[in-house]
């Protein structure tokens, strides 16, 4: 869900690469049927046996009964609740044979219907044992799948100080009590300041996660780098690893790639009904003009159409991106600007990135320029993203930006960029991402609030 300095954070999916080690076999509990393979904008599946297997809760296309959810009671963080509070489902894909694969659940906020997914990776290494990054609920059809994979879980891996990933922690490590539990630095939580041993979170002697540690148990297969930024009441923690044999870059909340559909089997039909409706956040932000249909849809479907999972679905993006969009009634404009490419979400460039733009920097340079990494799997929206060490300054775009810059014109900018482009591999590629202005307005108002009252520093 959308991060914000106190709890924690969350751009679009370019076509997965042909490479079969990009693809995956997706899985949940329950009876087997076949499919077709994914198109480019679901996330990467592999062919097994010449189709693609997949078990379980049916999602639009597919066929069979639909499964009962889990049931998993979760009703911490008040007075901003994580839902779903009382039930979720988990899928399971392999991204890389026999070495990596990915489990997801669906994730709210409180009571609403605005919902995205929630990804925890998971690594075999080298000893056969596990390596599980961002745990998600341990519920009993996660524990089963995770299981199915045959090994033990030895490493427990807390990425990052935000409340949505640290949630799930405790209760992951007393499922596997025999893991070694590791942390990210300086864990902290708003409103009130509790030791992560309160969240149920008891990290190994020697457990907190350092940059370029070589003497972590995993240090010949994973490496890590950590960013600690301050932000104004507490610090941006995060900790981005690169697991060498598959060259991926694994990163909590830095990047995304937004999808152009909901993600596959996480977010329900019914929930796309409701964001399709003229709601009473639409009649809020639009006014008379919600009153007015939007791509053929009826102010208020009662039945699932592509129309309606378009709208439903583009509404609820930019709700997790920006909170309040510019035009939530007709998301179409402000969607395609973040749609289908890696970017920073804008909630952490305006109030993270942003307001320590020299250390962020200095992260993403130590990033780029020490991995040769050829994807990119972040713990939200689609995954793996086919993306390299230039897309990801490419994203980071802003933070290469000079005042001086600013006042260019756009041709010489664009000269100047592309020419120091092609000179270092490395550096920033041109047209870093912008968002519209409608749409980021609200966050800039809310930034400047809280430079005034102090919560969040001013930046540059």
């Amino acid at each position: 869900m959308p991060c914000s300095p106190a709890r924690g954070g969350l751009g679009p999916i370019a076509a997965p690469s042909s490479s079969s080690r990009r693809s995956g076999t997706v899985l949940t509990a329950g009876g087997t049927n076949t499919r077709q393979s994914m198109t480019a904008t679901r996330n990467a599946t592999r062919t097994t046996s010449g189709r693609t297997e997949r078990t379980g809760r049916t999602t639009a296309g597919a066929t069979g009964a639909r499964k009962k959810k889990d049931g998993y009671l979760n009703i911490t963080g008040f007075p901003f609740p994580l839902g779903p509070l009382t039930e979720r489902n988990t899928i399971r894909r392999e991204i890389v044979k026999g070495t990596m694969w990915t489990f997801e659940q669906p994730q709210s906020l409180g009571f609403s219907n605005v919902t995205t997914n929630v990804r925890m990776v998971v690594i075999k290494l080298k000893s056969g044992g596990l390596w599980v990054h961002a745990p998600i609920a341990p519920t009993k059809e996660c524990v089963r799948l995770l299981n199915e994979l045959d090994a033990p879980v030895e490493f427990i891996i807390l990425p990052t100080f935000a409340y949505e990933h640290k949630i799930f922690v405790g209760p992951f490590s007393r499922r596997y009590p025999k893991a070694k539990v590791y942390i990210a630095p300086k864990q902290w939580s708003w409103p009130i300041n509790l030791p992560p041993q309160l969240f149920g979170i008891f990290p190994t002697k020697g457990g907190v996660l350092k940059s370029d540690d070589d003497t972590t148990p995993w240090s010949d297969e994973i490496e890590q780098k950590v960013l600690v930024s301050s932000v104004g009441i507490g610090p941006y923690i995060e900790v981005a690893f690169l697991h060498k044999k598959t060259k991926t870059l694994l990163v909590t909340d830095a990047v995304i790639s937004v999808p152009n559909q909901p993600p596959e089997g996480i977010v329900d039909e019914a929930d796309l009904i409701d964001a399709a409706k003229s709601n009473f956040f639409v009649k809020v932000l639009s006014g008379d003009l919600a009153l007015e249909p939007v791509g053929g849809v009826p102010l208020q479907p009662t039945t699932m159409t592509p129309a309606v999972r378009d709208l439903g679905w583009k509404r609820m993006a930019l709700q997790i991106l920006y909170i309040v969009p510019g035009d939530l009634r007709d998301p179409a404009k402000g969607f395609s600007a973040i749609a289908n490419r890696l970017i920073v979400g804008p909630i952490l460039k305006t109030l993270v990135f942003s307001t320590e733009p020299e250390l962020s920097k200095e992260w993403i340079d130590d990033i780029t320029s020490s991995w040769n990494f050829t994807q990119i799997i972040p713990a939200h929206f689609s995954a793996p993203i086919p993306a390299g060490p230039k897309d990801l300054k490419r994203a980071f775009g802003f933070l290469y930006e000079s005042t001086g810059s600013r006042t260019q014109t756009q041709g010489s900018r664009s000269f100047f960029e592309s020419l120091s482009s092609l000179l270092s591999p490395g550096s920033p590629a041109s047209n870093a991402q912008t968002y519209p202005e409608d749409d980021i307005k609200a966050l800039n108002a809310a930034k400047e609030f809280l430079v005034r009252i102090g919560a969040v520093n001013g930046g540059d």
